[in-house]
């Protein structure tokens, strides 16, 4: 990458502890590393609690990592103060699932678009009406919308509100958690494609958070797995959707729904089985041993490293090694043939 504008190494967070009811604290995300260079959308997908809206907010710094680093833009943004912060703040934004809850309920659309203006840029407030109105209309609004509350608007009319505002700081990143999943399907379509558009004309680095592995296919650059609070498998777009590694990945392109009934895949229904393991219990071994059906004896006591692959991308499961061989198994030279297979 030539231009890395995002790198976090080694990310962990945990939740709960302390000495009320003496419980263990919760490893929510563990040893995340992530890079996400200047123009480029980074999605990051997996189930829910799989840690991904964790670290979308600990690259932001909108709560603390119990330890990595985080560097935007050369910086190190633990390092800083929370006036300095505050200052980096501008070039790095935020837009979140909901909409609604996002937005202020007794501020008007025009005030929280132009806060940014006005905390960040210390625009009057003539100029500040001119940069309003012309972020509305950049997102599909008319000027009189900057009138309006976000109760008398859509989901998806909130939502480009909601990105007007985060572009209003011309940020260089901006982290969108989940922004599309509460929309209409045809609203999904113009929200994306304006998220393209902003992409285009202004260089803007995205970190995608979302589940939906069919928008993902259409509009990150690179996609990175997570399952249990780790990175599973990092790769191009189109060479993970053409030939995933990880046994949980395959798992997770089988369970897209397919329109058509002639091309549903036999035993799809059936990949990633069986109970997920509580993070409190995951332990030394792999966390997705007890739902792979490829699992072996090391998996139950070793977990896997994140490691680069010679035909590109990085996985962490012991059927692979940096040399695409098996760590105690059949050597793996085709992608393919460490799919699940059908009777599994």
């Amino acid at each position: 990458m030539n231009d890395p504008i995002l790198v976090a190494t080694g990310l962990t967070k945990s939740f709960g502890g302390g000495w009320i009811g003496r419980r263990p604290a919760v490893p929510a995300v563990r040893g995340v590393d992530l890079t996400v260079g200047r123009g480029e959308t980074v999605a990051v997908v997996g189930e829910s609690g799989a840690g991904k809206s964790t670290v979308g907010r600990m690259v932001l710094r909108l709560i603390e990592p119990d330890s990595g680093t985080v560097t935007f833009e050369g910086v190190d943004l633990r390092s800083l103060s929370r006036a300095a912060l505050r200052r980096m703040r501008p070039r790095m934004q935020m837009v979140f699932q909901d909409p609604f809850s996002s937005l202020d309920p007794t501020m008007s659309i025009g005030d929280s678009i132009g806060e940014p203006l006005k905390v960040h840029r210390r625009m009057r407030a003539s100029e500040r009406h001119e940069r309003v109105v012309d972020l509305l209309r950049r997102v599909g609004l008319r000027p009189e919308h900057a009138e309006r509350y976000p109760r008398e608007l859509s989901g998806g009319q909130q939502q480009r509100i909601a990105i007007a505002r985060a572009v209003s700081s011309e940020p260089s990143l901006i982290v969108c958690d989940e922004p599309v999943a509460a929309l209409d399907l045809s609203i999904r379509g113009q929200v994306l494609n304006l998220l393209v558009e902003l992409q285009q004309e202004r260089k803007i680095a995205y970190l995608f958070i979302s589940h939906d592995l069919s928008v993902v296919r259409h509009f990150a650059h690179r996609v990175v797995v997570m399952y249990a609070g780790q990175v599973v498998e990092a790769r191009e777009t189109a060479e993970l959707y053409e030939s995933p590694r990880h046994p949980y990945t395959q798992a997770l392109l089988a369970a897209v729904p397919i329109a058509s009934p002639s091309r549903r895949r036999v035993g799809d229904r059936r990949l990633g089985a069986g109970e997920r393991l509580p993070l409190a219990q995951i332990g030394q071994g792999c966390a997705y041993r007890n739902r792979c059906p490829m699992a072996m004896d090391v998996c139950e006591t070793t977990a896997p490293v994140l490691r680069e692959q010679s035909e590109g991308g990085s996985v962490a499961c012991h059927l692979f090694s940096g040399s695409d061989r098996p760590s105690g198994g059949p050597a793996v030279t085709d992608p393919a043939a460490a799919k699940i297979p059908e009777s599994a």
